[in-house]
């Protein structure tokens, strides 16, 4: 059971493959989470990759386009997720590393290029199955990368904390893709030690590990921010940056190469997705050929709109007519 529905494992009957069916009750008990919903149906239709959880299929109860209340969407259904693998007794091996980071990867290239911010990377919204195939899931705090839309700006309210770059946690409203890439570092050091790498109790208390890890960065890093996070910054104590060979004696040096550019303090020094498939440490598993872009940008511009329940629950009956 989750946040908006409750989640069951079925057999295909004609196909005989295993699907998951999430059904989303009284959608419109709120128009503001049903446009929520919505929003993030949307972005999965659209989102066409291996590494993305899809949208097999969409369904609605009762089957009338003006009375229906509880939705239900199709997935692939997966065997666990990256958070039960590290908790787990199982051993990774580098090759596992490396293979469950490129997915990752793979996966942001082709979301980011849909001018796309996942937003929330972490562990247990990455889905694996037995053969270690990785898919990205829960897109519900997804951002279109649009700083012009006054609007919409961007929230600090995204990503669970441990995951959350030092920006979001000072304040920077218009961010971008780099956060997801920073959210992958951790998930990629977590990989390797098998713990969280910047476990904060509360804001300041994860600044404070950043910080202790990566060092007093320079002022232009966070010249964004307030007077009062910039003061606090300031006064941090002097701290050197920690050597990843040290905290990580048993890690592939590639990895924490990789690593080391992915956790940038500043966001413009951090690597892309592009730039970081093209890494060293994944070099047996890139191609060029087939880690593809999306064709076209995502847009939210339904979301721009003021909507009664009408037109909302009108839009959810197209989606289920474009099937």
């Amino acid at each position: 059971e989750g946040s908006y529905g409750v989640v069951c494992a079925v057999k295909n009957s004609k196909t005989g493959e295993k699907q998951a069916i999430k059904k989303i009750k009284k959608v419109f008990q709120d128009v503001t989470d049903a446009k929520r919903i919505l929003r993030e149906i949307k972005l999965l239709r659209h989102l066409d990759h291996e590494n993305v959880i899809g949208i097999r299929d969409m369904m609605a109860y009762p089957q009338d386009a003006k009375k229906f209340e509880d939705v239900y969407l199709v997935n692939d259904l997966m065997d666990t997720d990256l958070l039960q693998i590290i908790r787990s007794s199982q051993p990774l091996s580098d090759d596992h590393v490396r293979y469950f980071v490129y997915q990752m990867l793979r996966a942001l290239k082709y979301v980011h290029s849909a001018n796309v911010l996942h937003r929330d990377m972490k562990p247990n919204n990455l889905l694996v199955n037995a053969n270690c195939d990785l898919k990205v899931c829960d897109f519900g705090l997804a951002r279109v990368a649009d700083t012009n839309d006054a609007a919409h700006a961007m929230t600090s309210y995204v990503v669970t904390r441990w995951y959350r770059p030092p920006e979001v946690l000072l304040g920077l409203k218009d961010y971008d893709a780099s956060v997801d890439i920073w959210s992958t570092g951790c998930i990629l050091a977590e990989l390797i030690g098998r713990k969280p790498l910047f476990p904060g109790k509360d804001y300041i208390d994860q600044v404070k590990i950043i910080v202790d890890v990566l060092g007093n960065p320079d002022e232009s890093a966070y010249s964004f921010a307030r007077d009062s996070a910039r003061r606090f910054m300031k006064n941090l104590p002097k701290r050197e940056k920690k050597e990843w060979s040290k905290m990580y004696p048993k890690g592939n040096p590639l990895a924490l190469d990789l690593l080391d550019k992915m956790l940038q303090f500043d966001p413009k020094k951090r690597i892309t997705a592009v730039e970081a498939l093209e890494h060293p440490y994944l070099k047996e598993l890139h191609d060029p050929q087939d880690e593809p872009a999306a064709d076209h940008a995502f847009s939210l511009d339904f979301e721009k709109e003021e909507m009664t329940e009408e037109e909302v629950r009108g839009e959810y009956h197209l989606l289920m007519c474009a099937k």
